[in-house]
């Protein structure tokens, strides 16, 4: 199963130093029954990108709860068996939930598939998110405004062995 984890650059560059991320248990996001249900009409490429999409804002609040860190949204696409993989079925259906599920064990540098990292022009609208980000999440629109702002940038994407190359 592919499975998205929301780090940070010295996340994502301690991990690689590590040979894993972890320790378990790991919050991420996959395509799960509740988030196809959620986007009926979205195929599978579609419903991997709402995934990514999902693990970035989850790096984002990572970034508001440390602004010590790079502004830059991180997200690590790993491969792992399916039984690694857990979901809370009680909050398969919460909009703020979909798509999410832990991981029971650390994933080793073998498992990874890319890296999906916003690139350094993107750091002033990820600021400016990262301090819209609770009153986003309250619902005020202006606040949302600027969350969606973060939309204009694609992560890019790093095969697993260009990340020591990555700014940390």
């Amino acid at each position: 199963m592919r499975v998205y984890l929301p780090l940070t650059l010295p996340g994502l560059a301690e991990a690689y130093r590590a040979g894993e991320v972890g320790p378990a248990p790991l919050a991420a996001r996959a395509v799960t029954p509740g988030l196809r249900e959620w986007y009926l009409s979205g195929n599978e490429e579609e419903l991997e990108y709402a995934a990514l999409g999902r693990a970035a804002l989850d790096s984002l609040r990572l970034i508001a709860a440390d602004r010590d860190v790079p502004p830059r949204r991180v997200v690590l696409a790993v491969d792992v068996p399916d039984d690694l993989v857990r979901t809370d079925p009680d909050r398969a259906l919460l909009t703020e939930a979909l798509g999410e599920v832990t991981l029971t064990e650390a994933v080793p540098v073998a498992r990874w598939a890319a890296a999906h990292v916003d690139s350094a022009d993107a750091e002033t609208d990820l600021v400016a998110a990262a301090d819209a980000l609770p009153a986003a999440e309250k619902g005020d629109p202006d606040a949302r405004f600027v969350l969606e702002g973060t939309g204009d940038h694609e992560l890019l994407w790093y095969a697993v062995q260009e990340i020591p190359a990555l700014d940390s």
